[in-house]
Formats: C-alpha cells, structure tokens, sequence
C-alpha cells in the first residue's frame, strides 16, 4: 500500500542523513519534495499543509544533540509527525459496555462491510472469547443476508434469522433483542450502502442509531478510494457521529492517501484494517508501527507477532526433536517453506523488517519471488516417501519424472537439492542446541534483539510465547529497539552486517541462500 510514497520519502531523507550540517534552505527544499511526495500519494491538501508546517516549525527551531546529525533529527521530527497525524496511539475496538455491546457498520455500498462484520466477528470469537450476533440490515441489495449467513456459517458465528418484509429499523432492534435473550456478548449491524451518499440513507443510519443504541460506529472504507474518502468519512461523521474507522484492502496498490488523511480530517481513530480476503485477515491499526513501514524502519513487532500465530508450535517441538538427532529431509524443508509461506512470503517478511525495503528489489531482479516457494513445494510434493527421506536416490530417471510432475527442469531440481544439503549441513553442526527450525530460529533471533527472552512451551529457547504479552508491552520493546538503533533508517539491524549482504546473525548461525543469508533461496547473486 504505502510502498511508492516510502521510496519518495527513503530517498528524501536518505539525501538529508548524509549531511553533516543543515541549512534553512536545506530544510525546506526536503519539506518542498516531502509535500510533493504526500500530494502524489493522495493525501488530501490542507492535511498535507498543516503536516509540512509542523515539520518545518520543529526542525528549523530544533535544538540539535551532539550525539544525532541534523538530518538524523528531521527524519525524527517527519517521523513523530507521521505517526500523530496517524493517530498516535493504536485504539481497538471499545467493547467496555453492558453486553450486549452493539456495534454499527456504515459506509457506502462495495467497501466491503458486510466481510468486515464476519471478520470483526470472527476476531472477537477468536481472540477475546466473545459470544457475537451478527445481523445484516441491508434489505435492498440481492442477496446481502444471505451473504451474511454464509460468511457466519463459515467462521461458526450466529446470525440472525431472516425475516422477509422487515424494515432496517426492525431488524436492528429485533437484533439486539435476540442477542440479550441468546446471551450474546456483542451484536455487529451490518446497514445498507449506497453508491454514493444521499439523504434516505443518512436518515435511515439516523433511525437504527436511534433504535438500537450503539456503542460503537464503525465506518468502513475503501482505502484505495484516495481523495473521495475524506468527503465520505466527514459526512458520515456529521450525520451520524462516527467512533472508529475500519480501512479495506490494505494489500492493494494504492498509494496510501486515504489512510493518511482520514485520521487527520475526522479525528476518529482508524481501528482496524483489511490486509487479504481470509477471514483472518484483519489487523489493528497501530500508527507507530506504519510511520516506521514508510520509512523503511521495518516493523520488528508486527513481525514476531504473525510468527507466534503462525508458527506451528508442535511442528516446531518435533522439529526441534529431528534436529536434536542430526536429520533434516526435504518434507522438514517443505514445512519450513510453507510456514514462511503463511507469514507473508519473503516480500512480508522483508517489509516488516528494519532497511530490508531495498532488498525487495533486488530479489525481484535476481528472479526471486513468492512464486519460487510453490515451485519448490510442488517439486517436494512430486517425490515418493521414500525419495522425500533419502535424497540420495534421486538419479537422472527420478528426476526426469519429477520434473514432469511438477512442471519444472532438472536444474531446478538441483537446485533445490544443492540448497537442502546446504541446511541440512547447517542443521548437524547445530543439532545439539535443538533450535526448532529455521523460521523459528529467525524469529527468535529477532525477539532476542528486543529482549523478548524465554522459550515457547518449552521448545528449546528462540521464539518468545507473546500470547501473554500485553500489546503496549510490546510497543515498549518496539521503542527499546528502536534506542537500540533496530529502526534506523538505512541502518540496518546489528549483527546483519549492513542488511544488503545477507540476514546471517539473526538467530546466531549464517543461513544458507540468499548469498549467505536467507534460507530457502538459491542463487541472488553475492555483494561484491
């Protein structure tokens, strides 16, 4: 989402960081060019005016530390901009209420509220243990309800009933009815939407606040919408008094505006927003942590925080287990795949951490992308049981038939053998520490930066157990890391040997693969 405007801004500091001195008139050419770069973005223009003043008020006036060069300094001063006008803090979802708490979805049709309800649903189901009702007032598009009940049958959450020749009024206070007598915690109202907004409408959201109280309003938006989103997101607040905002297809290509200028313009928080079409794919909004994605200064706890979710902790312990006694055979790898797979694949990963931005484009020209993993995978999945054990069978005629099977080449083939072997090396010479793995070990490694110390269920040490760490916990190790000088920008992570080479000190040994750095891929061509 925000990759365009973080390169405009990367490179815009990145010429400030290697000056030694500044002048006003450095200052302002940077803030001419970072006013310019946020307008392209689509942030809306008296936010972009009030964002370059504030800059520009600090940074001419900043007093310097001996110990941070004046560029330093403004990219610290655009970076506490970014985040207020983000929001400062991350707020979730209130549900501080006398149950059951009611929750109003609006926003204009094709935004995605009605998956938005089934996701918030599920995430409260999930995550904090709550008996959700979700109903769908939309009585004029084809089918809404019955979307509404499928997505609730898909993620086991109840629905309400439908009853034909209701009006949305009905329907919400029958919902909220129904959910005290069920004993339901929350109860979400997915309203009607319209293409564009007009006044039945704003009357219509106006009567179901009325009748059925709502704790929360969360409007949700399109964040590829760009300037039309803040006419939406102010017009909906005057009319119907939004709380929270709820932002869709956050893994687009958009440039990032809407996100940027709603905050700004409503001065309601940005809650939660859409980053896939899974179900579990909806995240809070933390607004440090995507300042520091814009920046290129990576985000360490977003990272540990999608491996402890998705990291198999049984996979890891047997893992672990295999390890302990030397093995490690092409299905152990097929596995340590799949579970990168489930974090976002390499452009995820590389994303979220600290001066990696620039790596993504060279994996791209050297030809690796996401697309290798399934290669590699599929080749695995075309070996017998036996050939997935012992690699050492593989001869020309086994390979020519996996080859066909998987719809690649021999070399490939040899590849992704010359790479097992190059783990499976790696694996011995560290099977008695039994560390479970190498995305475990990565992330451990991460953690272990932050000061997330301690072992995950007594998996031998590496990757912290977050499920009991509280979320501002967690921004505190984000900041500590930062002290550390994990976030710089163009700094690197210590003991990554400047980043561009490779990922080798992550969990203490050099990983095989990306010239002596990432594991799972051969061949990007070594720094010379």
């Amino acid at each position: 989402m925000f990759e365009n405007l973080q390169d405009r801004l990367g490179s815009i500091l990145n010429g400030l960081t290697g000056r030694g001195a500044l002048s006003e008139a450095d200052v302002s050419a940077a803030l001419r060019e970072v006013r310019r770069a946020l307008l392209e973005a689509d942030v809306a223009l008296d936010v972009v005016r009030s964002f370059t003043d504030r800059v520009r008020e600090k940074a001419v006036g900043a007093e310097i530390l001996k110990s941070i060069k004046p560029g330093q300094m403004v990219v610290k001063i655009v970076h506490d901009e970014l985040i207020e006008m983000l929001g400062g803090e991350g707020v979730g979802v209130d549900l501080h209420a006398a149950a059951p708490v009611v929750i109003m979805m609006v926003g204009l049709q094709g935004s995605g509220k009605t998956t938005t309800s089934a996701k918030i649903a599920h995430r409260l189901t999930t995550r904090e243990k709550k008996k959700v009702l979700i109903a769908s007032l939309d009585t004029r598009r084809p089918a809404a309800q019955e979307q509404l009940r499928q997505l609730g049958a898909q993620a086991n959450i109840d629905t309400l009933p439908v009853i034909s020749g209701q009006s949305p009024t009905d329907i919400a206070a029958r919902a909220v009815q129904a959910a005290k007598l069920g004993g339901h915690d929350v109860v979400i109202l997915d309203t009607a939407g319209r293409t564009h907004i007009d006044e039945p409408l704003m009357v219509e959201m106006a009567d179901i606040k009325k009748r059925s109280n709502p704790h929360e309003i969360l409007l949700v938006a399109d964040s590829l919408t760009g300037q039309d989103a803040v006419n939406l997101a102010r017009s909906f607040d005057e009319r119907v008094g939004i709380t929270g905002l709820v932002l869709t297809r956050m893994d687009g290509d958009g440039r990032g505006g809407a996100a940027l200028s709603m905050r700004a313009v409503t001065g309601k928080p940005i809650k939660l927003i859409g980053v896939g079409e899974k179900m579990s794919e909806l995240e809070e909004f933390h607004p440090r942590r995507i300042a520091d994605r814009i920046l290129g200064m990576g985000d360490i706890v977003s990272l540990v925080e999608r491996a402890a979710e998705n990291i198999d902790a049984e996979k890891a312990a047997a893992m672990a287990a295999k390890m302990a006694k030397g093995k490690f055979d092409l299905d152990d790898l097929a596995d340590q795949l799949r579970q990168m797979q489930k974090m976002g694949g390499m452009g995820g990963i590389m994303g979220m951490m600290p001066g990696m931005a620039g790596m993504k484009d060279k994996m791209a020209a050297a030809g690796l992308d996401d697309k290798l993993f399934g290669r590699q995978i599929a080749i695995i999945q075309s070996m017998t049981k036996a050939e997935r054990t012992n690699p050492d069978l593989l001869k020309h005629s086994r390979k020519k038939r996996i080859a066909a099977g998987s719809g690649t080449d021999a070399a490939a083939i040899n590849k992704l053998l010359k790479m097992h072997r190059q783990m499976a090396d790696m694996m011995k010479m560290m099977g008695g520490k039994g560390k479970g793995g190498m995305m475990k070990q990565m992330m451990g490694g991460l953690a272990g930066k932050m000061g997330l110390g301690g072992g995950m269920g007594g998996m031998g040490g590496g990757m912290p157990d977050l499920s009991n760490i509280d979320p501002r916990q967690l921004e505190a190790l984000q900041k500590q890391a930062e002290a550390a000088g994990l976030g710089k920008p163009g700094g690197g992570m210590p003991g990554l040997g400047g980043m561009p080479g490779g990922l080798s000190g992550l969990g203490g040994a050099k990983l095989p693969g990306l010239g002596g750095g990432f594991p799972g891929l051969p061949g990007l061509p070594k720094k010379k």
